[in-house]
């Protein structure tokens, strides 16, 4: 018989958190790495090509971190607007470091082409604890809605709304991780007061595409460029990944504007969550990077073909 998990250490099984619960699990958490020197530090050296923006702040406690997004220095309003977003949940690395990459290296190309913003770190409490939940144990990435609960998207949401209805793509990255079925749905179901049912991590890269506004031609564009840098995540089974059917070769779907997600935040026509997977052996940190980046530029250069 397969072996029942053990109670998540904070919590009564069965009862949602309090405000006692959530205090106990915020100082179970510490700080592991800085994003002052891991993203605060780079944007300087981007000044050149992009604005820095800083679009709010963040005050947990003795914690404080302004909010900072790039726009494109040669802005011109004649011009289709993108998106990238990284760090949502902050646990997730290359989410980051492959915005940080392709808005050093990559985004020149597309100078003249697309005015950019580009939010690297939108949960920075939360990237230097290496956590899904910000401090208040809310989930970012269900929050992108009018009550979404979560300070990070409620800034992000106020910076976008006066450009919203003019983007023509935005890229969200994520990854999916080991620490998904470790820790973080665990921890979920103890706050809720549900019970864990264990899941399976996919081997591999796969998009979430939006159930209401699905663009298959640009998920399959962004695969095609990903597949030459790390693997895409086979079906289980079942035919599905994270629990939804496979709609093609490493694409699923949400609705992600009822779901509250980052990638409805812009109503783009063209939008994607990307998700890799950075503990399989079959890849490297260095190829989750690389894998994001070029995530944004195949979807950027499919979604400028069809204007």
């Amino acid at each position: 018989m397969p072996s029942t998990p053990a109670p998540f250490p904070i919590g009564t099984p069965g009862v949602p958190w309090g405000d006692a619960e959530r205090a106990q699990w915020r100082a179970s958490v510490t700080k592991r790495r800085d994003v002052a020197a891991d993203v605060t530090s780079v944007l300087p050296r981007l000044a050149v090509r992009f604005e820095l923006i800083t679009y709010g702040a963040l005050q947990y406690g003795d914690f404080a971190a302004p909010l900072v997004l790039l726009k494109s220095r040669a802005w011109n309003d004649a011009l289709p607007l993108a998106m990238v977003t990284g760090g949502v949940h902050g646990y997730e690395t290359s989410g980051v470091a492959g915005a940080l990459l392709f808005a050093e290296r990559d985004a020149g190309g597309f100078e003249g082409r697309l005015n950019l913003l580009i939010a690297p770190c939108v949960s920075p409490w939360a990237y230097e604890r290496v956590q899904r939940w910000n401090a208040d144990a809310v989930d970012p990435n269900r929050s992108f809605k009018a009550d979404g609960a979560a300070a990070e998207a409620r800034h992000l949401m106020a910076f976008v709304a006066p450009y919203r209805g003019r983007f023509l793509a935005h890229l969200d990255l994520h990854e999916t991780t080991d620490s998904d079925e470790a820790e973080f749905r665990p921890a979920l179901a103890a706050r809720d007061g549900k019970v864990f049912v264990p899941g399976v991590i996919p081997d591999g890269f796969y998009l979430v595409d939006d159930a209401a506004n699905p663009q298959p031609g640009f998920q399959q564009a962004i695969i095609e460029a990903v597949a030459k840098v790390t693997h895409i995540a086979e079906p289980d089974a079942q035919g599905q990944l994270i629990g939804e059917p496979l709609k093609s070769r490493g694409v699923v779907h949400y609705d992600v504007k009822s779901v509250g997600l980052c990638a409805g935040l812009t109503h783009a026509r063209f939008t994607t969550t990307t998700e890799v997977y950075p503990d399989s052996p079959r890849t490297t940190a260095a190829q989750c990077n690389e894998a994001q980046a070029a995530a944004v530029r195949a979807g950027l250069e499919f979604a400028l073909r069809q204007t």
